[in-house]
């Protein structure tokens, strides 16, 4: 087994009409289920807490890529989680749509740094191959 370089942890008793915290008490949110498409404005749910935590770490990844290739960029990373019903089973499953806005390079550049960022991310690498997931460059 690989070395592990960090272990974290959070408790949810309840469910999606739970409550969650993180093992350093950081995170200490109520949860609430969507009722259709509305987000409740006083809880989260975990599809918010999951782009939270993708998009934090792609825009990680993306700027390891930029500063390997000697590149100065400016990021900011928008991850969109939806909840999409599954037509095998009637369940749910999850697709995710990552948008990189990035200053300080071409389109193309910016491309190539989303591509080796998406191929190097924990998230994307967990990913793949199990949900969907599109990427959105725009160069500014």
């Amino acid at each position: 087994m690989a070395e592990k370089i960090l272990t974290t942890s959070a408790t949810v008793q309840g469910g999606r009409e739970g409550h969650v915290k993180s093992d350093t008490g950081v995170i200490d949110l109520n949860l609430s289920m969507p009722k259709g498409k509305d987000l409740p404005t006083d809880a989260t749910n975990p599809e918010q807490l999951f782009a939270a935590g993708y998009a934090a770490c792609f825009d990680g990844a993306l700027n390891l890529m930029a500063s390997n290739a000697k590149k100065d960029i400016s990021s900011t990373l928008t991850s969109s989680v939806s909840l999409i019903k599954d037509p095998d089973d009637g369940g749910f499953m999850i697709g995710v749509h990552l948008k990189a806005e990035i200053e300080g390079v071409s389109q193309e550049e910016a491309e190539d740094l989303v591509d080796k960022a998406h191929d190097f991310c924990p998230y994307s690498k967990a990913t793949r191959g199990n949900i969907d997931v599109t990427l959105e460059v725009v160069a500014k």
